[in-house]
């Protein structure tokens, strides 16, 4: 019997129960997957508190998995059973043991990737193309802000960047972060607990500010990131750990001539060439070794509400999945 995680209303952990599900046979243009893997993002956690209201109730929360190919609808062409592939869904449904998958959003898995890797960094690793290679095209010679750089999506945006030839400055908050920070390529780090990085940033760029800051953090440092940017400066804010930002005004944006985005991923990966684009340059960053994570911490399906508290309460950049 498939098992699956469902939420039938919002709230804390516990609201994530484990159940049994039955599934049809794959539909013309679907694969079936035994799921090997399964990725925990905080935006998972999002969709089970309520902030965000994107999966109809009850449903099965999660965004990525890695798993294989047991069964395969008509008109499916390039796949066989067997095959280890991965997928990033904004359709949910990944907290499961078995799934229906749309082909089209499934991605062969190259070898040498280990699932744990992959289903815990395709998503990531797919923001962070979409934020330094769409959202804004960072180069070599540019100098960018990371919020939160020693964070899941902050250590390899820093990874990327410095990789691109940028001067990668990066906030943590504590000691240990800055090492984690620094080993994935930030030139120079800002303990922000101890300083105001607004004025450490203007000390390392010699008051120039930066030309793009990076900020998943939203509300604790969304106008203090404005602020940090030089004179036609981009503020990039794809995240909001701390809570929602205040209305922006047009004239503080006037003041230094700036732009300001605010990108969510599945409206970049809508298009399923640029999806596959975008998880091949993923694959591809992590197999040339340009991009590192740490091994994944592994739970039971069935103990989901763990993963979650681990998430919520862990420091740092560390990633957790969950197993069948």
């Amino acid at each position: 019997m498939a098992k699956a995680i469902v939420i039938r209303e919002h709230g804390a952990s516990d609201v994530l129960r484990y159940e049994d599900i039955t599934l049809a046979a794959p539909a013309a243009g679907q694969l079936r997957l035994r799921q090997t893997a399964i990725g925990v993002n905080f935006h998972d956690v999002y969709v089970r508190s309520g902030l965000y209201k994107t999966l109809p109730l009850p449903g099965t929360p999660g965004c990525e998995a890695v798993g294989i190919v047991e069964d395969i609808g008509t008109g499916v062409e390039g796949f066989a059973i067997g095959d280890r592939v991965a997928y990033v869904s904004s359709a949910y449904g990944a907290y499961a043991s078995h799934r229906l998958l749309d082909a089209s959003l499934a991605i062969k898995v190259p070898a040498g990737l280990p699932d744990g890797l992959v289903a815990t960094n395709l998503l990531r690793a797919m923001t962070v193309d979409m934020l330094i290679a769409q959202v804004c095209r960072v180069k070599q010679g540019d100098t960018i802000l990371v919020q939160a750089a020693a964070g899941g999506v902050g250590r390899l945006l820093s990874q990327w960047a410095s990789h691109l030839g940028a001067t990668v400055i990066g906030t943590v908050g504590t000691a240990e972060k800055a090492k984690q920070a620094k080993a994935s390529g930030c030139a120079h780090t800002i303990l922000y607990r101890e300083t105001d990085f607004v004025e450490a940033v203007g000390n390392l760029t010699r008051g120039q500010g930066v030309d793009v800051v990076f900020d998943s953090v939203g509300k604790d440092t969304f106008y203090g990131s404005l602020e940090a940017l030089k004179p036609t400066g981009h503020l990039v804010n794809f995240g909001q750990s701390s809570g929602p930002v205040a209305p922006l005004e047009m004239p503080q944006l006037a003041a230094k001539s700036l732009t300001v985005s605010r990108p969510i991923l599945f409206h970049y990966t809508a298009n399923p060439s640029a999806y596959q684009e975008m998880a091949k340059a993923a694959f591809d960053a992590f197999s040339k070794g340009f991009l590192t994570a740490d091994t994944a911490t592994s739970i039971p399906l069935q103990a989901a509400p763990d993963a979650h508290a681990l998430l919520e309460n862990r420091s740092g950049g560390g990633a957790v999945m969950l197993v069948p």
